[in-house]
């Protein structure tokens, strides 16, 4: 009996230990619960920012919703809690505020966020604008304004929340960039700049920030159906006014807004959301960078050319 016993009890707790560790595998697989946790997103009245308002309310999230326009705000709050009357969802809050504004402007808007439930569990840097132009035309103005909202803003907002994230040991920082942060396109030179100061920002802030357990996550689309190229600006600073073929064709904001969600459950370091041939352009520009060059030479002329036309 006592050799049956004690054949049984190692496999019982071998068995045992199996699926201990199969249930820890299925919860690393799962990912962070977002339910009640708080999330501010930036530029969350229209495009990718209202469908990841949507994607993470629906995950029963803490929302605060972030813009310049109160009354587009208020429409997304009003459709999301409208289908929640029996779900017992969290109401968003609302923080009115221009990402270009002056830093203390931002910290203030900062201040106003952390008001709306004591603490930031994520923030989704996700505003931003777009422009189309020539080099030789657009003015420093303009290089200013592009780098104010896509960089200078992001970054004073996310200073400004940081020291609570830091004292909780706890956080996590999303920003919305782009593929033009890692290869540069001719006549975006505006856009494709800031990106590429964001992309070098976040990954700084990613090191630096590991020893906190505050997690960094930078989301690199390629076009999204969105109307940032109606709204881009162009060398003067007007509206472009265009959606560009590639924009119409680009992703559908819904998917990439759960992209967004996965990489924040997952914790995940980078997501590049583009086509084969954007990133394998990634990757030429890498390993074999005078054959971008002269691809996107070619490129410029091209669009140049259509320009004269």
């Amino acid at each position: 009996m006592e050799r049956v016993m004690g054949g049984v009890v190692p496999l019982v707790l071998g068995g045992l230990g199996l699926v201990l560790l199969y249930r820890l595998l299925q919860r690393l697989q799962q990912g962070a619960t977002i339910q009640d946790t708080v999330v501010v997103i930036t530029g969350a009245s229209s495009g990718l920012g209202r469908e990841c308002a949507r994607v993470f309310h629906a995950a029963k999230a803490r929302l605060v919703l972030c813009g310049r326009d109160r009354a587009r705000l208020q429409d997304i709050v009003q459709e999301l809690t409208a289908a929640d009357s029996q779900r017992q969802m969290y109401t968003p809050c609302m923080v009115i505020f221009d990402l270009s504004d002056t830093a203390e402007m931002v910290a203030m808007a900062a201040k106003e966020i952390l008001s709306c439930y004591g603490h930031v569990d994520v923030l989704i840097n996700n505003a931003g604008i777009s422009h189309r132009g020539n080099i030789l035309e657009t003015h420093i103005s303009v290089q200013r304004d592009v780098m104010d909202t896509n960089y200078f803003g992001p970054i004073a907002l996310t200073q400004a929340l940081l020291p609570s994230m830091v004292r909780r040991r706890s956080g996590h920082v999303v920003v919305i960039s782009s593929i033009q942060g890692k290869i540069a396109i001719p006549y975006r030179s505006a856009y494709a700049a800031s990106k590429h100061a964001t992309q070098a920002y976040f990954d700084c802030l990613r090191a630096e920030m590991e020893r906190y357990n505050i997690q960094v996550t930078v989301v690199s689309p390629g076009y999204i159906r969105t109307n940032l190229s109606l709204n881009a600006v162009t060398w003067d600073g007007s509206k472009y006014g265009v959606l560009d073929k590639t924009t119409a064709l680009g992703r559908e904001p819904k998917d990439v807004a759960q992209e967004v969600l996965k990489a924040v459950r997952h914790r995940s370091k980078e997501v590049l959301l583009a086509g084969p041939l954007p990133t394998l352009a990634v990757y030429i520009r890498t390993l074999c960078p005078a054959l971008f060059f002269k691809v996107m030479a070619s490129r410029a002329r091209k669009e140049q050319k259509s320009k004269d036309e």
